[in-house]
């Protein structure tokens, strides 16, 4: 670890809050936070345009081109597939359904309270945002996929 990358990373300490995430506190001087532009405060710039981060805006774009949504899944070939599992198998798919059930809520909850509220720029705010849909819509998909496939409440 080069010093520099020591110094930084001994400037944060955390600790759990009241929803049993990270709360960081960054005990940089206000003079090395402005050093990063995702976080540089721009209390006038509520419009997107002009772009200023062409590449963030880009990314944020490629998200858009990818969006989907649950009812275009069709999940009728889908069952008899399933009925054709082992328990096993069954069991192992389950569960992971059930790990990203569950974890997209994290992702999201860390999106809503850290990365929407400290980012000041409006073109990563907005990826942020799509992506806080796309993870929505993910977390749908997961219990739609369960409700589904495992119709033993018991599972």
């Amino acid at each position: 670890m080069s010093p520099t990358t020591k110094k930084k990373s001994s400037q944060k300490t955390s600790q759990l809050n009241e929803n049993g995430f990270k709360e960081h506190t960054d005990r940089r001087s206000g003079s090395e936070m402005q050093d990063e532009p995702l976080l540089r405060v721009n209390p006038r710039r509520f419009v997107v345009f002009p772009i200023q981060y062409p590449d963030i805006w880009r990314m944020y774009k490629q998200a858009q081109a990818s969006f989907w949504t649950v009812e275009e899944v069709d999940l009728s070939k889908d069952l008899a597939h399933w009925d054709c599992l082992k328990p096993e198998e069954k069991h192992f798919i389950s569960h992971v359904l059930a790990f990203f059930a569950a974890s997209d809520g994290i992702v999201n909850e860390n999106l809503v309270q850290r990365f929407s509220q400290e980012v000041q720029l409006p073109e990563a705010r907005s990826f942020y945002s799509f992506q806080i849909l796309i993870e929505t819509i993910h977390s749908e998909m997961y219990s739609m996929l369960i409700n589904t496939y495992i119709r033993d409440l018991k599972e």
